[in-house]
């Protein structure tokens, strides 16, 4: 009796052959924009030199076979019944519904930074960036967050101007930095 309970037990905890078909929709997904993506990667003009025998078209070119590649690969093991396992690391309650309250406030922080970048510049808008995100999150560390902010954005200001040759916008802080 209870090794017919077992095995009833085993069989109840695999998901039936053939997938789930929101996964599937997943493998669709991925197909469609492995082929979007060599579509417009086929469309890059062809152009080589000594320097760079490849050209610019390689790369999504490759990025969009592999991606199809994943489509197959994930398609075959949803029909084989594969199926992700639960978290089971994580310090999350399952039963608990989502922090929309959290969600908001980042989603205020990004668009705050998206208004704001071009008018106040960089240095600024990522600042706020970055300590409302912090705040979002709970951190209640005003002064500290607001210091670790500003080196943030200064020293990804700095990072894209002279490491990358990309100038982010300065806003009111032309000429002062």
């Amino acid at each position: 009796m209870s090794s017919e309970l077992n095995e009833r037990s085993v069989d109840d905890a695999r998901p039936p052959r053939g997938g789930d078909r929101a996964q599937y929709g997943v493998c669709a997904f991925l197909a469609l924009l492995g082929t979007a993506v060599i579509v417009d990667g086929l469309g890059i003009a062809h152009v080589t030199s000594s320097t760079d025998p490849v050209g610019p078209r390689a790369v999504p070119v490759l990025l969009g076979v592999l991606l199809l590649v994943v489509a197959v690969v994930y398609a075959v093991d949803v029909a084989r019944g594969g199926h992700g396992e639960p978290e089971a690391g994580e310090d999350v309650d399952l039963s608990m519904g989502s922090d929309w309250r959290t969600v908001l406030m980042l989603i205020a922080a990004f668009v705050v930074n998206a208004v704001l970048i071009e008018p106040l510049g960089w240095v600024i808008s990522g600042t706020l960036l970055f300590w409302g995100t912090a705040f979002a999150l709970g951190n209640r560390h005003y002064v500290r967050n607001l210091l670790i902010a500003v080196t943030l954005s200064l020293t990804t200001f700095y990072a894209f101007a002279i490491g990358l040759g990309v100038n982010l916008p300065a806003g009111v802080l032309q000429g002062i930095l």
